[in-house]
């Protein structure tokens, strides 16, 4: 860091001192990260406590919109025959002073190329700096045979070149995965020895720095005094991690907490009711699953799967789980997303033609595992009562089913591996508006092993993933997407379970807060009213 930005951090400091008394802004939040380093992971909480407060990328998403505008890259241009991307970074954007980390430079190219070179090249001693990472975002999209070089043109000026075309490639690059940090806070981890603490003790540019963290109890951070596009409202922001639904729900009534996610449906007319908050809502750009290991025996074949699917009274999941904040879902994307293909034909519920079709399958006597999510998300506000109105309607056509589950990292661990028995209860949120986002990411052949959870690799399918990808007519790719969703329905590697709408809770002193169409939950710009 230079002298002059020292000089205007401890400035900043002093007048927070002197100034009026700290604002704190305490959000319970519903589980705990997997980590404080974005690309590993896949996981909205893991997104909320790292790579929204802490980092920024070189595009980000316009607040409450889908939309690509500048981040730390304040201009771009694209050849004329989509295979160069050229970035222009901000000048004078510096990376977070702490108390294990004083940077002596400013954010350069260099910071932008070992962002995503530690994810491409498995040679990079940060490809595996610590025990058993992956990079499921960047591996399922494909990123590794994308990206032929990223050119450094000098310090400010950064050149990815391409193999093949990409449409979607601005707003992948606007996702957490691409999280652009800090060279010099690595090369000094690496000198030290303590490589594995770029995941506990995070260094990024954004507009909260990282201060502690006590495992499934509470995140502290407090507000970037140098952050480039301005110091925020409030100075401390907490995360209180609050995993039971009832008890954020009390601690926000209380006043211990100003913002809480994802309410029991139960709940919402209690919290419309309450004159002291607000209750924001929109439809989620979501869907819940569940998906069968394709490469597993019955569930390698479409037909036992689509008699599981038969038998899966998903109205009654709806009823009873959703409590009238969900819809069924017949596709792997949402009604609201372009591309959604309507005229689809969901499975019928119907048990007796579901035990037929097993019988004709050869399948008798079958038990399996159903996986229940320990944690509630936008998508699903209860997976263990799902699964088990699952087990029950399973039980009806002669499937015994047992119900198991896993702390949540463990969980989206285990259920990514290829021999990963039974079936697994999990579903998405879109992270960039884009199809691609949810069928090439969770259902291509490149996302086997890793966020494809059905281990379904169709070369159809895959292909016309592929295509649309490379194809830059907007409705010449959404023709394409559609006759995916034809195929995906036919192979069924999940059953759908359902689209939600989401619900944001907080006290009424809340000000500047947005939601986000992607399930995001930010707080830069956010104030609490005296």
């Amino acid at each position: 860091m230079t002298t002059y930005s020292k000089l205007l951090m401890s400035a900043a400091l002093c007048l927070a001192a002197v100034g009026a008394e700290a604002k704190t802004l305490v959000y319970c939040s519903e589980g705990s990260p997997e980590g404080f380093d974005p690309a590993p992971y896949t996981a909205g909480t893991t997104f909320d406590a790292s790579s929204r407060p802490v980092y920024n990328r070189l595009v980000e998403f316009e607040k409450g919109t889908t939309n690509v505008i500048p981040g730390l890259a304040e201009s771009w241009e694209v050849s004329e025959d989509g295979l160069q991307y050229t970035f222009h970074l901000r000048p004078g954007v510096t990376f977070h002073t702490t108390e294990w980390f004083t940077p002596t430079r400013e954010l350069n190219a260099d910071d932008v190329i070992f962002s995503f070179e530690r994810q491409r090249d498995e040679a990079n001693p940060w490809h595996q700096y610590t025990a058993g990472i992956s990079y499921e975002y960047f591996n399922s999209m494909d990123m590794g045979s994308l990206i032929e070089n990223i050119e450094k043109v000098d310090d400010l000026t950064v050149r990815f070149h391409l193999t093949r075309p990409e449409a979607p490639f601005l707003a992948n690059l606007a996702m957490d995965f691409a999280s652009i940090m800090s060279k010099e806070y690595a090369d000094q981890l690496e000198a030290e020895g303590r490589m594995a603490d770029l995941n506990q003790q995070p260094v990024g540019t954004g507009p909260f720095q990282f201060v502690a963290y006590q495992q499934d109890a509470v995140i502290r951070y407090h507000s970037n005094p140098t952050y480039w596009n301005g110091q925020q409202p409030i100075d401390d922001l907490v995360f209180a991690i609050t995993t039971d639904p009832a008890v954020r729900l009390q601690k926000l009534q209380a006043g211990e907490c100003q913002i809480m996610p994802y309410p029991a449906p139960a709940d919402i007319e209690a919290i419309r009711a309450d004159g002291n908050l607000t209750l924001m809502e929109q439809p989620g750009l979501n869907v819940a699953y569940m998906a069968y290991n394709t490469q597993m025996p019955p569930f390698d074949n479409p037909q036992v799967r689509r008699a599981l699917n038969m038998a899966i009274n998903k109205q009654a999941i709806i009823d009873a789980v959703f409590q009238g904040t969900g819809e069924v879902a017949k596709n792997p994307i949402p009604p609201t997303m372009w591309s959604y293909n309507d005229e689809v034909q969901d499975d019928p519920y119907d048990p007796d033609a579901a035990r037929k079709m097993l019988e004709e399958a050869g399948v008798s006597d079958l038990s399996m595992k159903v996986w229940a999510m320990p944690v509630q998300r936008p998508y699903m506000p209860n997976a263990r009562r799902t699964a088990e109105l699952i087990q029950e309607d399973f039980a009806k056509v002669g499937v015994d089913v047992e119900i198991v589950s896993y702390e949540w990292g463990e969980y989206l661990e285990r259920s990514s591996a290829t021999d990963r028995d039974g079936a697994v209860i999990l579903g998405w949120t879109g992270d960039n508006g884009d199809p691609d986002n949810f069928l090439g990411v969770l259902l291509s052949c490149a996302g086997v092993g890793e966020a494809n959870r059905a281990q379904w690799c169709n070369e159809e399918f895959t292909d016309l993933i592929n295509q649309a990808k490379t194809t830059s007519d907007q409705d010449g790719r959404a023709e394409l997407y559609r006759q995916a969703q034809v195929i995906f329905k036919q192979e069924a590697p999940w059953a759908t379970i359902a689209h939600s709408t989401v619900f944001m809770p907080m006290s009424n002193k809340v000000q500047g807060y947005i939601m986000s169409p992607l399930g995001s939950h930010q707080f830069d710009g956010v104030d609490i009213a005296e």
